[in-house]
């Protein structure tokens, strides 16, 4: 299958437009509430956020529109070697096409380059595509929450040994 879109690090033009792609995806499944991503004052400004040791954002774009994104972010009080998946988004357009598949793999590789050696991840669970995800991937799932993210609001933890 032929490669349509790119996966680039996240740039200063694109904070609008990926803010905008998260929040319409967290509003499609009703997951737009509080202590969630939906809330996070970081969304305005991604790039920036993105600029801290240790983390790392990756968008992906086709015909020069931001079609999903997805980060890694080294979150306060997390366990040695561990990091955060953050702020993965796919525009429901192109789900099911390899993009999320493709953006988990660049963030994997960051990670592991990084010098991580597992990926924590918090999420709701009106957000079931990206659960099957993450099963599908190798995720488990933890009792209870890891760092501290402020995402009071997400109730399924889960990490993978990289």
């Amino acid at each position: 299958m032929e490669v349509d879109y790119v996966i680039r690090p996240i740039l200063h033009s694109d904070n609008a437009a990926i803010c905008s792609l998260i929040k319409d995806v967290l509003a499609s499944y009703q997951a737009n509430k509080p202590g969630t991503a939906f809330y996070d004052d970081s969304l305005k400004n991604l790039s920036q956020t993105f600029t801290e040791p240790g983390s790392g954002y990756r968008v992906a774009e086709r015909n020069k529109v931001i079609i999903g994104g997805c980060g890694i972010y080294p979150t306060d009080g997390l366990p040695a070697g561990y990091c955060e998946l953050v702020k993965f988004y796919v525009a429901p357009n192109v789900r099911g096409s390899g993009i999320g598949a493709a953006l988990f793999d660049k963030a994997c590789d960051f990670a592991r380059s990084a010098g991580y050696t597992h990926i924590y991840l918090e999420t709701l669970p009106e957000l079931l595509t990206g659960l099957a995800f993450y099963e599908k991937k190798g995720f488990n799932y933890l009792a209870s929450p890891l760092g501290n993210s402020g995402h009071f609001g997400c109730s399924i933890w889960m990490e993978i040994t990289l």
